[in-house]
């Protein structure tokens, strides 16, 4: 038998492919499923890219909560730190607060019976693929005023905290 090469051996399987499709059910040469993994490419592509556009949705949303978060403490801690000072007890150095990171203050209520303050952000959710019904990210935060750290003398920790050396300093205080 003579090897087939070049243009002998293409014609050769295209007349075996031809012979197949006759042969096949179906009557115009094509089986009845011919077409098929195309529509279930594209049916898989289309799935694809419903999942990368729900996890893009998703991660737009985390992101705007955690600014909203941050928001909120950056305009609590500020607030705090203008409680006893301000006569608003700081919620206007907040709401500036919150202006720079971009969210907008939504409340801000001052306890002057507990010393804190209590400030409500919200961020606009943005960057989504679609335009879906999604609302601002809210944020809530508490803070006190800054208070002066406590020394070692006025915690009554000293002893124990020291070990011996400081037991014995301290009986001999006691001592003289």
């Amino acid at each position: 038998m003579a090897r087939l090469t070049g243009a002998r051996w293409a014609a050769r399987w295209a007349a075996r492919v031809r012979a197949a499709r006759a042969a096949a059910p179906g009557g115009n040469g094509y089986a009845a499923d011919a077409g098929s993994a195309t529509v279930w490419l594209l049916a898989l592509a289309m799935l694809g890219t419903v999942v990368f556009a729900a996890t893009i949705a998703v991660g737009a949303v985390v992101a705007a909560r955690h600014r909203a978060e941050s928001a909120a403490d950056l305009a609590a801690l500020a607030a705090a730190d203008r409680l006893l000072l301000d006569p608003d007890g700081g919620c206007g150095r907040a709401a500036g607060i919150a202006a720079a990171q971009g969210a907008g203050l939504v409340s801000c209520a001052v306890d002057r019976s507990a010393d804190a303050v209590e400030v409500v952000a919200e961020v606009p959710v943005g960057g989504l693929p679609l335009r879906l019904p999604v609302g601002p990210a809210r944020a809530r935060a508490r803070a006190g005023p800054v208070r002066a750290p406590v020394s070692t003398a006025e915690d009554g920790l000293g002893a124990v905290r020291g070990g011996a050396e400081d037991a014995a300093v301290a009986e001999e205080g006691v001592a003289s």
